[in-house]
């Protein structure tokens, strides 16, 4: 067995970055010791790392791209060591390198605003070639904040007029005559994880002025029917929870110079029974469209807590062993 064993080093330019790589108290060393075989341990100033030539491999690599992050100056966090350690098994933890470069724009404080993970990537690159795009995946991968941040992005570009936040009010039927209030104040509640993005990129009073200038939109979905939308970048939310005839009412609202991106997680479908989702049918229908972009995120895009992406393993699992 001794024979099988390899040995490799990695080397620290000094105690910091030590403590950036283990993490405080040692936890990012933990965390990947606990789902990996090989032996871990520092040494002065390497990392000694000891085990099969496959998992030596992987973790060389981990602990590559962590370094290379930090020298660069990302402050690493757990959900990102989780994420390269799932890449590393793959040797694909080295492309973690270019995300980091892609700033789409920045909050209202100037932090940068940056995909989290290689499927969030790919999602923004797609939103910037292609005028209609669907996200598709569980909760927690960021289909929504990362469609408005490319929105608000475009807008401050110049290279859109407005924006324009819908999502299907399901609960109230799309009927919301009856609830109190005028209509901002009736549709709000089933609104508000948009307004939660803006806020996060312009900050409450910048989304209050953008909104008062007719900069920015919120509405429900009933309300685009006959509305030609050009020079505008559209999202529509929750879109599992569209029939199929109010998503082709919005997909054909599109205008000139204009974008639209479609979010849902079809797991979560909250339409009456006998209703087909819209956003199955615009699945089926148009897939083989090429100037329309099909965006599906995995379980390992999720960015929320580690627990998140158990759940949902979970859910999955138990979905695909219930008798048909």
């Amino acid at each position: 067995m001794s024979d099988n064993k390899h040995i490799i080093t990695i080397p620290l330019r000094n105690a910091a970055e030590g403590l950036a790589l283990f993490g405080p108290q040692d936890k990012f060393l933990r965390l990947v010791q606990e789902e990996s075989e090989a032996l871990i341990h520092s040494r002065e100033a390497e990392v000694v790392v000891e085990g099969s030539e496959s998992e030596v491999r992987s973790l060389q690599q981990l602990f590559d791209t962590l370094l290379q992050l930090i020298r660069s100056g990302l402050p690493l966090g757990e959900r990102d060591v989780r994420y390269a350690f799932a890449l590393a098994r793959e040797m694909k933890a080295d492309q973690l390198l270019s995300l980091f470069g892609g700033e789409i724009t920045t909050t209202f404080r100037g932090k940068p605003i940056i995909p989290k993970t290689l499927g969030q990537r790919h999602y923004v690159t797609t939103i910037r070639k292609k005028d209609i795009v669907f996200g598709i995946g569980p909760a927690g991968t960021g289909k929504t904040y990362l469609a408005v941040v490319s929105a608000v992005a475009k807008l401050k570009e110049g290279k859109i007029k407005r924006i324009l936040l819908t999502r299907p009010a399901v609960e109230a039927g799309e009927n919301l005559g009856f609830l109190p209030g005028d209509l901002q104040e009736k549709v709000d509640p089933y609104l508000r994880p948009l307004y939660d993005a803006l806020n996060d990129v312009l900050g409450t009073e910048g989304v209050a002025k953008a909104m008062e200038r007719g900069l920015i939109e919120i509405a429900p979905l009933a309300y685009m029917r006959g509305r030609t939308l050009d020079d505008s970048f559209v999202i529509l939310d929750e879109a599992q929870n569209t029939t199929a005839e109010q998503m082709k009412m919005f997909l054909t609202r599109l205008g000139y110079g204009s974008h639209m991106v479609i979010t849902g997680d079809v797991t979560q479908i909250d339409l009456p029974k006998g209703k087909k989702s819209g956003l199955i049918e615009a699945q089926r229908i148009l897939k083989d469209i090429p100037e329309i972009g099909m965006v599906t995120f995995s379980e390992q895009d999720v960015v929320r807590h580690p627990l998140v992406q158990k759940i949902i393993l979970a859910y999955n699992q138990d979905q695909q062993e219930q008798p048909t």
